[in-house]
């Protein structure tokens, strides 16, 4: 599991999913704090909540319904609900990312 968050971070509970993330649960959103080795790839997928998120470190190659775009250090990105998705780490990434219950 990736170092680069804070130490009260790392202390939360893992994220059961296909990437590693520390979760920190609200009543309408999860908060992971998400990390990707370089060359990992996340096929194409929906899901039921809202999704924002903003990169860390590294970068966030996202194809969002046929149309690619790079997001770098400090970028926000949005996947709305339902809507089909696939990511692609190419360098060392961390996000946080907020899953709104819809």
């Amino acid at each position: 599991m990736n170092n680069n968050f804070p130490r009260q971070i790392r202390h939360l509970p893992v994220f059961d999913g296909p990437f590693d993330a520390f979760q920190l649960a609200a009543d309408a959103c999860n908060v992971l704090f998400a990390s990707y080795p370089a060359g990992t790839t996340i096929e194409t997928h929906t899901h039921d909540t809202d999704n924002v998120g903003i990169i860390t470190r590294g970068e966030l190659i996202l194809t969002l319904q046929g149309k690619t775009t790079h997001y770098a250090v400090g970028d926000w990105y949005h996947v709305p609900a339902q809507a089909e998705h696939s990511a692609r780490f190419d360098q060392e990434t961390a996000e946080i990312e907020f899953w709104f219950k819809t």
